[in-house]
């Protein structure tokens, strides 16, 4: 029996969207005249955020290949048929090809179905690998296979007013996930009790606002002495102590939208060098929410937080940058690299971006004062300035935990 290489599931009715129609219509309409004046006949995407900015459908890879591709007339996802009909029921103007496990690169077979030539193509170089793209070129011999990834991510840094909204609705879900982080904080409660109850909270309020739309990937990470030294580090058995250094960062995650709140927490007190600690971060925090705006250089402003620290001496415990973009993006990958404050992005801010404001400084242990300190805020760059849309109180002033 001959098996087929690819088929078509269409499965139940096409879901509620996250994004308006018209929203997804717009994104792949700016797609479309990026690739006419780029001379670009289609574009196939593999990336997550790609893949789910232009058709709304989230892939969980599992070590199958995911794909967009995108001509102007058609925009077509190709999926794995161990996805049933869940792609086609999530993808937003665009059509769907399941590709099967019975022959070897079925995948590359349905691309082809969705793209039958083309001497030109967009790929994106920074995710995908060399073995995919070897097989992809010997697919169309005679085209040429170049880089739209940058030019996409240009394209994603502004945000709509519908991405204004809702990332709205993941900080203030953020915010929920932080009180429910104290309300489970006390002497001798391990990391992941702690962590799993802000987790339940967020999944329960997003499933409230969004009753269409799939739970996915929200999760904290709540740390405590030395396992705050990270900013990503996992939640543990550890359990926490009277006068702890603490770390809260809470994270939901909507339909592959992140948001992110963090802060800097002590439960019952805090020692003289940890508070001066603390409160230099702090300001820088609050000096670094007052340089968002538009015109303003991401590296301008790095480099002048940068003078804070080194009037305190402390410049060099500085572990990443002061901020970053935010859409579509998560802990598993990619986001807008050319939007973060850094030394080395001299990206100009505009109105409709969505950064991020987080400093952090970490002390090894052994040295007064020893941990990691950080602060998150999440702002919408506007035409006069930037609205800070984290609710959740920062400092010293609120945030050492006595019960």
């Amino acid at each position: 029996m001959q098996m087929p290489q690819t088929i078509r599931i269409r499965n139940g009715q096409k879901v509620r969207p996250t994004f308006s129609e018209q929203e997804y219509a717009n994104r792949q309409a700016k797609l479309r005249a990026h690739m006419a004046a780029a001379n670009i006949d289609a574009a196939v995407f593999t990336s997550y955020h790609n893949i789910n900015y232009y058709s709304d459908f989230l892939y969980c890879s599992f070590g199958r290949p995911y794909a967009l591709v995108v001509t102007q007339d058609t925009a077509v996802t190709i999926s794995a048929n161990i996805d049933g009909g869940q792609p086609w029921r999530r993808t937003q103007g665009s059509d769907n090809i399941v590709y099967t496990d019975w022959q070897r690169d079925n995948y590359f077979v349905a691309i082809q179905q969705a793209l039958p030539k083309a001497g030109r193509i967009g790929i994106e170089f920074d995710h995908l690998n060399l073995q995919n793209r070897d097989k992809l070129a010997a697919r169309y011999p005679g085209a040429e296979l170049v880089d739209i990834a940058a030019s996409c991510m240009r394209m994603r840094m502004i945000k709509s007013a519908e991405e204004h909204a809702m990332i709205r609705h993941g900080a203030q879900v953020a915010d929920i996930g932080g009180a429910a982080v104290v309300e489970a904080l006390h002497d001798q409660v391990p990391e992941y009790e702690v962590a799993l109850h802000a987790t339940q909270a967020m999944v329960r309020e997003i499933a409230k606002r969004f009753p269409d739309g799939e739970l996915m990937d929200t999760w904290t990470w709540f740390q405590s002495g030395i396992n705050t030294d990270g900013a990503h580090n996992p939640v543990t058995s550890r359990r926490v102590n009277k006068g702890d250094i603490l770390s809260l960062n809470c994270f939901p995650m909507i339909a592959g939208y992140y948001t992110a709140l963090e802060r800097t927490l002590f439960l019952d007190h805090c020692s003289d060098e940890h508070l001066r600690l603390w409160q230099v971060n702090v300001a820088v925090h609050e000096a670094g929410l007052k340089l968002i705006k538009p015109g303003m250089r991401c590296s301008d402003i790095a480099r002048e937080l940068n003078e804070i620290f080194l009037a305190h001496d402390l410049l060099q415990y500085r572990t990443f940058g002061y901020g970053h973009s935010f859409g579509t993006l998560s802990h598993y990958y990619g986001r807008e690299a050319g939007l973060e404050l850094r030394e080395d992005i001299d990206t100009v801010l505009e109105p409709g971006m969505v950064v991020s404001m987080e400093p952090m400084i970490m002390l090894p242990e052994g040295l007064p004062g020893a941990g990691g300190y950080r602060e998150h805020d999440i702002l919408i760059v506007t035409e006069q300035g930037a609205e800070n849309i984290t609710r959740f109180p920062y400092g010293p002033e609120r945030n050492i935990i006595r019960k």
